[in-house]
């Protein structure tokens, strides 16, 4: 799959890095019903309810700082390498 839009891309890696911490947060769910008693231990959690939130928030900062300033060198690379022929148009999430 080619994706021609650059907003396009950076929504994609977005999402893309939500879904991969979702997806280890339900992990971490099901870890933690299959211990049973241990899994305060196991979560780590010291009682913060928002605490899947939160992690998944973080992700998704993580995403968006590394699309905003890193985009550039991404390209750049590309260039260098000939994968890429005019400069792409900024990127903004």
């Amino acid at each position: 799959m080619y994706v021609r839009g650059r907003k396009m891309v950076a929504f994609l890696v977005c999402c893309v890095a939500l879904a991969i911490s979702a997806m280890y947060e339900l992990i971490e769910w099901w870890a933690a019903l299959a211990m049973g008693q241990g899994a305060d231990d196991f979560l780590g959690t010291q009682g913060d309810p928002w605490d899947t939130q939160s992690d998944m928030f973080c992700a998704l900062l993580g995403a968006l700082t590394t699309v905003i300033f890193l985009a550039r060198f991404h390209c750049r690379q590309l260039r260098r390498f000939g994968l890429i022929t005019r400069a792409p148009e900024a990127i903004t999430p």
